[in-house]
């Protein structure tokens, strides 16, 4: 795979171009990885801000939704932009921003939404969806502190 996906980081951008939120997440030491019903590989879980919520809200509900966390605490890392066509086929030839976060999960319910399973680890996965982009999160994270 020839992709190049340029990942930044920043301490902040103007508001409205948030458009993601990913959530490093994490219970009882062990990383949460979620596993889509239509791939066979693991990510953290994030998704797309909707209309009239803030950054901090889609974040919550992207780990309730694809996680089924119910008792958490959620803290701000930065913000991260992406450009280059990612594996599952998007191409962002536009530079797209996103809120990066980490969480620890004290409880979990059912999960509603494309995620057919979480999966509990001790270490990371070598079985990325996004392999360019969510070890470089994982890492800007820890270089930050903030794992």
């Amino acid at each position: 795979m020839n992709d190049i996906v340029e990942v930044k980081f920043y301490d902040t951008v103007e508001d409205s171009l948030l458009k993601f939120a990913v959530i490093i997440a994490k219970t009882e030491e062990k990383w949460i990885f979620c596993k889509h019903k239509d791939r066979d590989t693991l990510e953290v879980p994030g998704g797309h801000r909707e209309a009239g919520e803030t950054i901090l809200e889609a974040a919550k509900r992207e780990l309730k939704e694809e996680t089924g966390a119910v008792d958490f605490h959620i803290r701000q890392v930065c913000v991260y932009s992406v450009k280059g066509k990612t594996r599952v086929g998007e191409d962002l030839s536009e530079e797209t921003y996103g809120m990066l976060f980490t969480a620890e999960v004290f409880s979990f319910e059912k999960i509603h939404s494309e995620i057919e399973k979480i999966i509990l680890c001790q270490d990371l996965t070598d079985n990325w969806t996004y392999p360019l982009i969510q070890p470089k999160l994982i890492q800007e994270a820890r270089n930050r502190g903030y794992l």
